[in-house]
C-alpha cells in the first residue's frame, strides 16, 4: 500500500470520530506550532487554526480534512465558512477574505483565509440599512 493511501485512510478515520460541529483542539494534540498560533479546531469536514496578527485581527486558516490525490480537497463554500466563524466562537464579529494583486498571490493549497477583524468595517452590507 502506498503512503499516500495509508494516509488517506487515516485520517478518513480520524474524521469519522470527530464531531459534527466544531470543536477545540487541546494544545498537546497539535502536531506543529508555527507563529501566532492560538487555537485549532477541527470537525468531521474542517480544520480551523486560529491566529493572532497585528492590529487586534485574528486569522482563521481554513482547511477541509479531506485529502484526494495527496492534496487538500478543495471546495469550501461560503455558508460553511460563515458557520466554522460562528463555531469557533466569532460569530458577532465581521471578517474578510482577501485576494491580492496578482504579484502577492500565494496559493501553496487548498486553504481558505478569513481575516476577524476588531471592528466593523466602512463598507459592507448590513442588515436592515438601505444603501
Amino acid at each position: 500500500m502506498r503512503v499516500i493511501d495509508r494516509e488517506m485512510i487515516h485520517l478518513a478515520l480520524e474524521n469519522a470520530r470527530q464531531t459534527i460541529t466544531l470543536s477545540p483542539v487541546p494544545p498537546e494534540k497539535w502536531p506543529y506550532r508555527p507563529a501566532g498560533l492560538k487555537e485549532v479546531w477541527r470537525n468531521q469536514k474542517y480544520l480551523v487554526q486560529v491566529f493572532d496578527e497585528p492590529g487586534g485581527v485574528e486569522r482563521l486558516s481554513v482547511v477541509r480534512s479531506i485529502r484526494t490525490a495527496g492534496e487538500w480537497a478543495d471546495g469550501i463554500p461560503w455558508e460553511e465558512l460563515q458557520q466554522l466563524k460562528r463555531e469557533c466562537g466569532r460569530g458577532d464579529r465581521w471578517a474578510v477574505e482577501m485576494y491580492p494583486a496578482d504579484s502577492d498571490v500565494v496559493n501553496v493549497a487548498n486553504m481558505r483565509h478569513l481575516w476577524v477583524l476588531p471592528a466593523p468595517p466602512m463598507v459592507g452590507w448590513r442588515k436592515g440599512v438601505s444603501y
